[in-house]
């Protein structure tokens, strides 16, 4: 190996990528370390992690993850990137914390005008005392809060609050089959321990390698939400391999990380909105032809559920249903060859079988 990196291919790392998402085959993890190994599932479609799960896991069913979520061991709240993910109960306590300045970054550029008079170390206490007495939404919060501050916006305290007060997502919300507003509590509060002061940043950018190396550190921060991450990679470079890309990108990973042949060929998989394998990093153009960039990711931040064929994202998928009967929809971004459909059609009843159990099934390609 030299300072300037080994070459890697791109197909290369494609199939490096697929075998950390556990899509070259299924995994045997429990459900829990899975969580933790994807470092959580970004989970505003409250039934997207359960699919991201199903599509990695060996007999994974829902009740698998809605008991941790009822058990609190595992927690939707706003996290990397100031979105909601779902995460065990020990990495919420680790990672609220580290992204707070990304929290604060949010808040600021979307309501920083319409806070500006108000003190929000104030606001933050009296949002915790409301949260902590009972859970409630959003909505509720800003209105409780808005006799304080007259002549601020409710949504604008709200937001606030849930920058600077570690706020979760209290079940029914989350579980399968379940539904329910999302009303919130503080982390603290609902899973009765404090949170982390001084995460192991280190410690995480190897988290990060494991599930989605080789990266650049670029991914890693696209990832996060996060900057000025590069000091954490270089004081680990000594103890990592060096890659760089047709593009002469650096990548970092670790040692005795899988890297597959290219010769092995994935397996059809289907997946979820919001999965991880697009969010977590920053070139998908190892996962996809950018050029389905605005097929898959839609103006208002919606990633849509996608097909993988060939290790590769080649089109998308949705699901029709009544009380009598359900519809797999599959949307091909190319001309498909009659194994890909037959793979598809297989594929395909399996989800049906667990997306929707005991009505009539049909699948259907979209020309």
């Amino acid at each position: 190996m030299t300072s300037k990196g080994m070459p890697i291919s791109s197909l290369e790392l494609n199939r490096a990528i697929l075998a950390r998402q556990m899509l070259l085959e299924r995994s045997n993890t429990p459900v829990h370390h899975a969580l933790e190994w994807f470092i959580g599932l970004q989970a505003q479609a409250p039934q997207a992690p359960y699919y991201s799960l199903w599509t990695r896991l060996e007999g994974f069913v829902p009740d698998d993850l809605s008991t941790l979520i009822s058990n609190r061991l595992a927690v939707r709240i706003a996290l990397m990137r100031s979105t909601l993910h779902l995460v065990s109960a020990n990495d919420c306590l680790l990672l609220r914390p580290w992204v707070q300045p990304a929290q604060e970054r949010a808040l600021k550029g979307s309501f920083g005008k319409r806070l500006a008079a108000v003190d929000l170390n104030v606001l933050a206490s009296e949002g915790r005392k409301l949260v902590e007495e009972q859970p409630l939404t959003f909505s509720e919060i800003g209105k409780l809060l808005a006799p304080y501050w007259p002549d601020s916006d409710p949504e604008a305290l709200a937001a606030a609050v849930r920058t600077y007060v570690p706020l979760v997502q209290v079940p029914p919300r989350g579980l399968w089959g379940e539904s329910g507003q999302a009303i919130h509590t503080s982390a603290e509060v609902w899973m009765e321990q404090p949170m982390l002061e001084q995460p192991d940043v280190e410690q995480l950018v190897l988290r990060y390698l494991s599930a989605y190396g080789p990266a650049s550190v670029k991914d890693m921060q696209a990832w996060s939400g996060l900057t000025r991450l590069k000091d954490y990679f270089e004081k680990l470079r000594p103890g990592l391999v060096i890659f760089r890309d047709v593009l002469g990108n650096e990548l970092f990973d670790l040692p005795d990380a899988p890297r597959p042949e290219p010769g092995n060929m994935p397996p059809v998989r289907f997946l979820g909105e919001f999965d991880p394998m697009l969010l977590g990093i920053a070139d998908r153009s190892r996962v996809m032809n950018l050029n389905y960039g605005k097929r898959i990711f839609t103006a208002n931040g919606i990633l849509r559920s996608t097909i993988l064929l060939n290790g590769y994202i080649e089109g998308l998928w949705s699901i029709e249903r009544d009380t009598k009967k359900a519809a797999l929809l599959i949307d091909p971004f190319r001309p498909l060859t009659k194994e890909e459909q037959l793979d598809l059609i297989q594929e395909g009843q399996k989800l049906l079988e667990f997306a929707v159990p005991g009505v009539a099934h049909e699948i259907r390609f979209i020309k």
